[in-house]
């Protein structure tokens, strides 16, 4: 119950429903008040912030600083573990094996898969609970996985964990004090090394999914608000409060 409020809560102060939920006391305000001035002038913030978080160059500025302290592993010491943390996905048996990823998911069970490449010894370790769905983040994502040539034998679908704290600790459980591979999106991977160093485990940063462009674009991709450049927008504000509720909440140790 705990779990599904946080989520609930955490996504109504997303960009997008924040926005709305702004928009609409606005009009509110407008229609059946007097406070005219205040209507008018929480309905342009809002749209004017929603506007900028929709364009490439702001969006990527705001993620940027979170995919920057870890660069693609390509390195080659030998780890035992490739350790693959869930994200957003559906199970839908009639579907291609990665049409049931997410756009958070998929790019890191094909990091996972290109690094189990360099380390054909090591055991590839997915994470992540069934939430609604019949079949778990980690069973789905393992199957990615084989369909793309991994053998079963070299694959471990821990199905517990419903966050990151929960995937830390069961990872733990398998590991021990192993250093390891540690592939989630690039965003997310400062906040899930906090959480697993705190508990004493030893991960290697290995980034997936980076999302901040810093080459070249058209200019009218730069220039046209898009969901795209949103989406960017809504994963560093994610992050950014996970963050800082991590630093609350005393769930890691400070680096």
């Amino acid at each position: 119950m705990l779990f599904t409020l946080k989520k609930f809560v955490g996504g109504l102060l997303m960009p997008l429903p924040l926005l709305l939920i702004i928009m609409g006391l606005a009009l509110i305000l407008l229609w059946f008040t007097r406070w005219q001035k205040s209507g008018k002038t929480l309905f342009a913030l809002s749209w004017l912030v929603l506007l900028l978080i929709s364009l490439q160059p702001v969006a990527d500025r705001l993620l940027l600083p979170l995919e920057k302290p870890y660069a693609t592993y390509q390195g080659n010491d030998p780890v035992d573990y490739i350790v693959v943390l869930g994200g957003g996905y559906t199970f839908n048996p009639n579907w291609a094996p990665s049409a049931n990823l997410f756009a958070n998911s998929l790019p890191r069970v094909t990091e996972g898969v290109r690094l189990y490449r360099a380390h054909p010894s090591a055991k590839m370790v997915f994470t992540g609970s069934a939430g609604p769905n019949k079949q778990s983040s980690a069973a789905t994502a393992a199957q990615v996985a084989e369909s793309l040539g991994v053998p079963v034998a070299d694959i471990i679908a821990l199905e517990q964990p419903k966050d990151t704290v929960e995937e830390a600790a069961a990872v733990a459980a398998l590991v021990g004090d192993k250093p390891f591979l540690l592939v989630t999106s690039a965003n997310h991977l400062p906040r899930a090394i906090k959480f697993f160093t705190a508990i004493g485990l030893h991960p290697i940063p290995a980034p997936a999914n980076q999302l901040a462009i810093t080459t070249p674009l058209h200019s009218w991709e730069r220039a046209i608000p898009a969901a795209a450049w949103l989406g960017h927008a809504e994963r560093a504000w994610y992050e950014t409060l996970g963050l800082l509720w991590q630093k609350l909440s005393g769930d890691s140790k400070d680096e």
